[in-house]
């Protein structure tokens, strides 16, 4: 079971994709903007994030952008959802450093397939840690490349 958030702003379909992967079993919550996202990773970490591009206010792709910028949410598992079509939206997406891209409609054994397939490649590997805590850094310094070598090592 993966806990998965769902960010997008037509409720409809939010509450859709919740019921498609909680039936998938899975938990889900899904907030309507992305400055209420952020809010939600502020106090909880899900495994995944189902994330639409097109938003009013802050986009889905600005809010990727400051994931992917967040020494804390850099690794988070993003698919971006949306009813953006064209091959050089899901570029921009991809780009951004969303693993996958979703269009809507979406069928909805897709949708729980590309999911769980996320969250195989995920696999055991160590989640959402933050990246100076891991390496051992303080806040105000960074190490030289050999001494993080060295750390890493």
């Amino acid at each position: 079971m993966a806990r998965i958030l769902i960010v997008d702003d037509d409720e409809l379909i939010a509450e859709r994709v919740s019921e498609v992967l909680i039936d998938a079993g899975h938990a889900c919550g899904w907030v309507t903007s992305a400055e209420a996202a952020w809010d939600c990773l502020r106090r909880k970490q899900p495994d995944l994030v189902l994330l639409d591009q097109t938003m009013p206010g802050e986009s889905g792709l600005s809010l990727l952008r400051r994931l992917r910028q967040s020494a804390r949410h850099y690794d988070l598992p993003v698919i971006m959802f949306t009813a953006v079509g064209g091959d050089a939206d899901e570029a921009r997406a991809i780009y951004a450093g969303a693993q996958d891209f979703i269009r809507k409609p979406f069928d909805p054994a897709l949708l729980v397939r590309r999911v769980e397939r996320m969250i195989r490649l995920r696999g055991d590997r160590p989640r959402h840690v933050d990246l100076k805590t891991a390496l051992g850094l303080d806040g105000e310094r960074i190490a030289p490349p050999m001494a993080l070598a060295r750390r890493i090592l």
